[in-house]
């Protein structure tokens, strides 16, 4: 039993004998005492514990599996065939000249096959593996890039036609004339928002051999800016950044609390019949870890708890069937906070525009014995279809 799997069966073990301890409890009154409530906490923050140790694990393993891939085919083809030359970023001439340069062993201005990346802003273009575990990275990194549609883009900006009006049929007579009713389209505009890290790294560290520079910054990269378009597309106010779907005047409330600091299963229910039946299929929870914790402690109106935690590798836990994911970035139980978002984040886009690029600053911190590398990528999230998605609301407070 590996310790993922150990510890995934602590938690529900530990769960479930925090949920008969406060069933006990209430046996007796409806309530704690001082001396249960700090027993039922103590337990409640060791399941909470316990989980996001699960969740760096999770992580530990995706990095591991990205880090461990082969970096060369097998022979699955006729060996007498003539094989297939990469050219461009995915050539290994490229590769090899790009990481030259990063190491500083062989000067830019006599690398020739790094004349097809070089970006207009002095540094180059990624190798086209290499830009694949940045994605990939990324992916682990921001809970967006793992449920919403990723399109790559070329040029800066690109227009999505989506439908504004649909359709309808008609009741007619008998040869009589068909009446028009056609769809009516809109544009949704994707930008390319501009996001880079400065990543320092000592000049020890870039002689040893036995550093691996590819690694450590596709593991600071994706941590870097994989935090940072989460938060934007949560909630970024679109100057400069994308326009987040919290600060997007389409989004519509699906439902609103009683309560400015609680949340009930009744109106977790109401949101839920809040979306159209067709994106309930596919739809997504995402909270704050606060907000999660509390419809934790939630029960049916059989005394079940309505949250599970998932004992199945890679499958996130489930409230009414549908995934719960977490974000730092959704804001906490307030008066008139919207707390919870609910949708089919298939709707959500990310347009990816091509070319991430590195530049290797020799001298800024050279005095420091360090040397920088600039990285940068350019991006954007847009919603395209509003009535996918619906957000739960905190009763406002009175002034």
């Amino acid at each position: 039993m590996n310790k993922l799997n150990e510890l995934r069966q602590k938690r529900a073990k530990a769960w479930d004998q925090t949920k008969a301890f406060l069933d006990e409890c209430h046996k007796n009154s409806d309530v704690l005492s001082i001396e249960d409530v700090q027993t039922y906490d103590r337990m409640e923050n060791e399941v909470v514990a316990l989980g996001k140790e699960i969740e760096r694990l999770e992580k530990q393993e995706e990095m591991d599996r990205m880090m461990n891939q082969a970096t060369s085919q097998g022979i699955v083809q006729n060996p007498q065939a003539q094989p297939t030359t990469k050219t461009g970023k995915a050539s290994p001439e490229y590769s090899e000249a790009f990481w030259n340069v990063m190491r500083g062993k062989q000067p830019s201005t006599f690398t020739n096959a790094l004349q097809v990346g070089t970006d207009t802003e002095g540094g180059y273009l990624v190798p086209d593996e290499f830009e694949r575990i940045l994605i990939e990275g990324l992916e682990s990194e921001n809970i967006f890039r793992q449920i919403s549609k990723v399109i790559q883009t070329n040029s800066g900006e690109r227009k999505i036609p989506v439908v504004a009006s649909k359709g309808d049929a008609s009741w007619m007579d008998e040869e009589g004339a068909y009446v028009e009713s056609d769809m009516s389209f809109n544009q949704v505009l994707l930008g390319a928002h501009k996001l880079g890290t400065l990543v320092k790294v000592s000049e020890e560290l870039l002689n040893d051999s036995a550093f691996d520079l590819p690694s450590y910054i596709a593991r600071e990269f994706s941590r870097r800016l994989g935090s940072k378009e989460e938060e934007a597309f949560l909630t970024g106010d679109g100057v400069g950044k994308p326009l987040g779907i919290l600060k997007d005047t389409n989004l519509e409330v699906g439902a609103t609390t009683a309560a400015a600091k609680s949340i009930t299963f009744d109106e977790l229910i109401d949101l839920y019949y809040s979306l159209k039946e067709p994106y309930r299929k596919s739809a997504v929870f995402i909270m704050n870890d606060q907000t999660v914790k509390a419809v934790r402690q939630l029960k049916d109106n059989s005394g079940q708890y309505i949250w599970q935690p998932s004992l199945v590798a890679d499958t996130p836990d489930q409230i009414l069937n549908c995934p719960v994911l977490t974000s730092p970035y959704m804001p906490e139980m307030a008066g008139g906070a919207s707390t919870v978002l609910f949708g089919d984040f298939s709707y959500f886009w990310i347009a990816d525009r091509e070319g991430r690029s590195f530049k290797r600053l020799n001298e800024l911190y050279a005095t420091n014995g360090q040397v920088g590398f600039l990285g940068s990528q350019r991006v954007d999230g847009k919603l395209v279809l509003p009535e996918a998605f619906k957000v739960l609301k905190q009763k406002g407070t009175t002034a």
